[in-house]
């Protein structure tokens, strides 16, 4: 009797250890993973990938620096180089427009100050303008137009709707939509900054803090 059980069970081991299981996507699963489109992960086709993991706001003219140099160097073009601006928490003012800006109190907040008016910014002086060829090319819209892509983390930024939130005394929620409709445009929502860190590292990009 006792060899005949472990007969059964030896058999059924077999038969399943020759078997993939592949669970089925719960609804909520399902939506879940519908909701992130991250298709344009695939579209990093450039000769030389890099994604800059930005925290301090004045870090662009590195990602300036690293287009001119391929280019003077090399002769490589931006068509052929991907860079990629990682933003979190502490860069977000980077990534938001100059709507955000006037709604609530980023400047002061961040502590950036406009050039011109020398009090906490009411627009992002990251966007675009500067006086010198370096500090023109050295802006958002400089370097989208090179190609840069710029991101910005979804967790973060309900963490900093819930600062702005607190500043203003609104409710997180309604602010976190505010913020998520007025970013820069052509930023892209990411669910989490460590995720795609990896994602774009696993896709060939290298990796640069600053």
């Amino acid at each position: 009797m006792k060899d005949t059980s472990r007969r059964t069970f030896l058999t059924a081991v077999t038969e399943l250890a020759g078997t993939v299981i592949i669970p089925k996507l719960t609804e909520a699963q399902s939506a879940a993973t519908d909701e992130w489109d991250m298709s344009w992960l695939d579209k990093l086709t450039g000769k030389h990938k890099q994604v800059f993991d930005v925290e301090k706001t004045d870090t662009l003219g590195v990602v300036r620096n690293w287009l001119n140099a391929y280019r003077d160097v090399y002769g490589i073009q931006y068509s052929d180089l991907t860079a990629i601006v990682g933003i979190a928490g502490s860069g977000f003012p980077i990534n938001a427009s100059d709507d955000l800006y006037q709604k609530f109190p980023i400047g002061e907040h961040w502590k950036l100050d406009d050039p011109e008016t020398k009090k906490p910014a009411l627009r992002n002086i990251y966007l675009d303008g500067g006086k010198t060829t370096r500090e023109k090319e050295s802006t958002v819209r400089a370097l989208q137009a090179r190609g840069v892509i710029f991101w910005q983390c979804n967790n973060a930024l309900h963490r900093i709707a819930g600062e702005l939130g607190e500043k203003v005394k609104r409710p997180e929620p309604d602010v976190y939509a505010e913020l998520k409709a007025g970013l820069n445009p052509g930023v892209l929502l990411v669910p989490a900054h460590t995720m795609l860190i990896g994602l774009a590292q696993e896709r060939g990009c290298a990796y640069e803090k600053l």
